[in-house]
């Protein structure tokens, strides 16, 4: 298989080199539908090495939490998108063999097997497997002339089609079956930009999607004739002002052994004489204007730092990691420390370097942050964590998974 792809891969290479201006429009048509073409046979290709590889458990034996996550590092794709790779694979794999089949010629392409596979499945449950059989072809042909947002909504009526004895008390189960997709496709994906900036992109289900209109929706409306912002900048500004009464209240969870909070770090000389900028606890700057208004409804929690500017630790007096401590640990490792893992603070635990058990003490230089899948991993198995000279920590992998034993580090994680 790997010499096979090395040729077509030097094939490809090949036709990238050739200068298109010189072929004829009815060439460059037939090229780029042989193009598609062996685009879709890749990816039928792709997608069945992902299978194999989340089936036999490569990623979590290589320390990744999951095959998407373990696919985000080894190919460099947004964590969505590897996500949406693992789903497909795992699609294809249940799809019948005619649906394969046609990825694999080309003729289908990997969303329009997901509408086919979902829709042969409605079918077979309102009509049985002979009816499930013709819907494949009868999909399979739409598809040559049809995207798959059309292909999906040809689909509800499918059973007209191929059942129409049954179709009138299937579509009830059609629209269950919507419903469980809605159920299933719901995410919200927050991409950090380079500026501070996260973009929000996602899908809501039905009822969330009435809760959050019927949120912002009120708070939307333009203040005045002298309100200049646009439809998309009040709908910000109000998604801000539920985020900040959701704060206000005591019903939020803990976060890591502290109350719900943003937590800024300044001076207390910069935050009186308006001097300084502040810093999150995920490394971004805020403006000196900005930390002081933040400051007008926040409590001011004073810190000792030492002459380096780091926090202080606490000896052994207890063995939770809390309190100043916790927001001290956030502040130098930004989220969880293991390598190529972008969990936040929030969802990590502080790990001991050295157990409280045996000696350790609870302090900054014998405390790392780790989410739960990391703390685990960490616990069980063959890697070593320590501190390197410049105070961060650095994980040193096991002998079989890298003979050399170089130390590494996280850098998901934005530091000063």
């Amino acid at each position: 298989m790997i010499d096979a792809l090395e040729q077509a891969e030097a094939a490809v290479v090949a036709c990238f080199d050739t200068p298109v201006w010189a072929a004829g429009e009815r060439d460059l048509v037939a090229a780029l539908d042989a193009a598609h073409r062996l685009e879709q046979r890749l990816a039928a290709v792709k997608l069945a090495l992902v299978r194999e590889l989340d089936g036999r458990g490569t990623a979590t034996a290589q320390g990744a939490s999951s095959t998407a996550v373990w696919l985000r590092d080894r190919l460099r794709l947004p964590v969505g998108a590897a996500r949406r790779l693992v789903e497909l694979a795992a699609t294809l794999d249940t799809a019948p063999p005619a649906v394969r089949d046609a990825l694999a010629g080309g003729a289908v392409d990997v969303a329009q097997v997901r509408v086919i596979a979902d829709t042969v499945q409605t079918v077979h449950t309102a009509a049985g497997t002979q009816a499930a059989d013709k819907a494949v072809g009868v999909l399979v042909n739409w598809a040559a002339q049809f995207d798959a947002t059309q292909l999906r909504r040809l689909g509800t009526r499918i059973l007209d089609h191929v059942a129409p004895e049954v179709a009138d008390a299937a579509t009830e189960a059609a629209l269950r079956a919507q419903e469980s997709r809605t159920t299933r496709d719901r995410h919200i994906t927050i991409s950090e930009q380079t500026d501070g900036r996260l973009r929000l992109t996602g899908i809501l289900d039905t009822e969330t999607a009435a809760a959050l209109r019927a949120a912002i929706d009120p708070l939307t409306t333009p203040t005045g004739p002298d309100d200049a912002r646009t439809p998309g900048q009040r709908r910000h500004d109000a998604l801000a002002d539920v985020c900040r009464l959701a704060l206000r209240t005591s019903d939020l969870p803990e976060n890591g052994g502290d109350p719900a909070q943003l937590v800024v770090t300044t001076s207390f000389d910069g935050l009186t004489r308006q001097l300084s900028a502040g810093a999150l606890d995920t490394g971004l700057q805020l403006t000196p204007e900005a930390v002081r208004r933040l400051a007008c409804d926040a409590a001011i929690l004073p810190a000792i730092l030492n002459g380096a500017g780091q926090p202080l630790d606490v000896g052994r007096q207890r063995r939770l990691i809390t309190g100043p401590l916790r927001r001290a640990l956030v502040l130098r490792d930004r989220g969880c420390a293991f390598p190529g893992c972008d969990r936040p603070p929030r969802w990590c635990d502080a790990h001991h370097i050295r157990h409280w058990a045996d000696g350790g003490t609870t302090s900054l230089d014998n405390a790392v942050l780790l989410c739960g899948h990391h703390h685990r991993h960490i616990h069980r198995s063959d890697w070593a964590v320590q501190l390197g000279r410049d105070g961060h920590p650095e994980f040193t992998p096991p002998a079989w998974l890298d003979p050399d034993q170089l130390p590494r580090r996280n850098h998901y994680h934005r530091r000063r």
